[in-house]
């Protein structure tokens, strides 16, 4: 919207009322404030949301993989064959073999309930997500035959357990006798303890060489599963398609929507809500925007008259309370902005304060399962929620602009 010279020092004045107007300043100073904590909200919430859903995925993707083929009865004899099967699927980036079973471990006296995943070694140290998690010992320690486990860290701190611990795992599947099924015991020695930052899986996994979990388990050469890696995780149902009448004679193909379907359709749904329910922020920023323009083109009625007199238009006057109002619009939209930047950034220390002030913990790991309040910032959808706010303030300004140009003279200045 170009507007002429008089036109802008006419908008400027506008922007900042004299001491008459004060009030109608501090209105505009709250629309103002009400634009800017309607963007920050917005930004800090979509970006908390999207960096949830992307470090939840991150984390379940670096573990699970985006699909798996899981063997009838818990047991896939011929592995080799299908991960070679698997690899050679247009798509597919990794195959890998893997061992998961619900067992229960045991250690000075304590007994928790434990998943125990059996993984190749070299699978092992070079998982992205396992990779660097150790707070405690190695995972260069895991060696077949070793006798030698890695924990996550709750696991460790429920059973009392570090590195050098004895652990036992129990596995009610043992030999069967004329008694009946024994349970079988093993010990292990703790020789790594990590956190990848999921409480669920930092509350349950135990890792360990694949030979040893077989060993363990009475698998004999048998896995669990194959992990399925794709290149693309949203389309992993075209990728995988071709490969399901091929292992359908051994096992099934489960890939990450159907394995954690309800946790991520809850989290789109609580997106769309968060969102629609910020949203009601700006449509309030934007009626104190009508307010205040509303109360000073009232105030300026004398010299908008007097102005028209001089011979200016409707469409001048119409341009000047717009570009008044926007500008407080973008304003708001630039202080709201910078404000999601500071929240986002220091936003431990902002939960932490939180915490301490309320003395509740805002951020608790067994309910959010990650153990760290992440975020990651949408470019376009940061563009999205500026455009919407400004848009907002746009169409608020339009009705006071409207009322201004329609000003008459004549009646105005009659008794001047």
């Amino acid at each position: 919207m170009l507007l002429s010279r008089y036109e802008r020092m006419i908008a400027r004045r506008y922007l900042l009322p004299g001491r008459s107007e004060a009030f109608i300043a501090v209105v505009a100073g709250f629309s103002l404030v009400a634009v800017m904590l309607g963007v920050a909200a917005l930004i800090v919430v979509m970006s908390v949301m999207n960096g949830f859903r992307a470090e939840l995925f991150d984390k379940i993707s670096g573990l699970n993989g985006h699909a798996v083929i899981q063997g009838y009865n818990g047991q896939l004899r011929d592995w080799r064959r299908v991960a070679d099967e698997a690899k050679a699927i247009p798509g597919v980036t990794a195959a890998t073999p893997l061992i998961e079973q619900p067992l229960f471990a045991s250690n000075n006296g304590r007994v928790e309930f434990a998943i125990v995943r059996g993984m190749r070694v070299e699978d092992i140290r070079n998982n992205g997500t396992l990779k660097g998690k150790e707070i405690l010992g190695s995972f260069n320690n895991l060696k077949p035959g070793s006798e030698q486990i890695a924990i996550g860290s709750r696991l460790a701190e429920a059973l009392g357990a570090t590195v050098g611990s004895q652990i036992t795992i129990y596995n009610p599947q043992g030999a069967t006798t004329p008694m009946g099924t024994m349970f079988r015991t093993v010990q292990y020695r703790v020789a790594a303890v990590f956190e990848v930052g999921v409480y669920d899986y930092d509350k349950t996994y135990i890792i360990l060489p694949m030979e040893d979990a077989q060993t363990l388990m009475l698998l004999g050469d048998s896995v669990g599963m194959v992990r399925i890696d794709t290149s693309n995780p949203d389309k992993i149902e075209q990728i995988v398609g071709p490969l399901a009448d091929k292992v359908s004679n051994v096992g099934q193909i489960t890939d990450w929507r159907q394995m954690n379907r309800e946790l991520f359709e809850a989290l789109s749904v609580d997106r769309i809500v968060s969102f629609t329910i910020l949203s009601i922020i700006l449509v309030v920023a934007s009626f104190n925007i009508i307010s205040s323009l509303i109360m000073l083109v009232r105030a300026k009625t004398r010299d908008i008259a007097v102005l028209r007199t001089m011979g200016a238009t409707r469409a001048s006057m119409m341009k000047v309370f717009v570009v008044v109002g926007t500008t407080i619009g973008a304003l708001g939209v630039g202080a709201g902005g910078l404000l999601a930047f500071f929240f986002i950034t220091y936003r431990e220390q902002v939960v932490w304060a939180i915490g301490a002030v309320t003395g509740q913990k805002v951020w608790d790991p067994q309910m959010r399962f990650l153990t760290e309040l992440p975020a990651k910032t949408d470019p376009f959808q940061t563009f999205a929620i500026c455009a919407m706010a400004l848009l907002f303030t746009f169409l608020a300004t339009l009705y006071p602009a409207w009322k201004a140009a329609s000003t008459d003279p004549v009646q105005v200045l009659r008794y001047e």
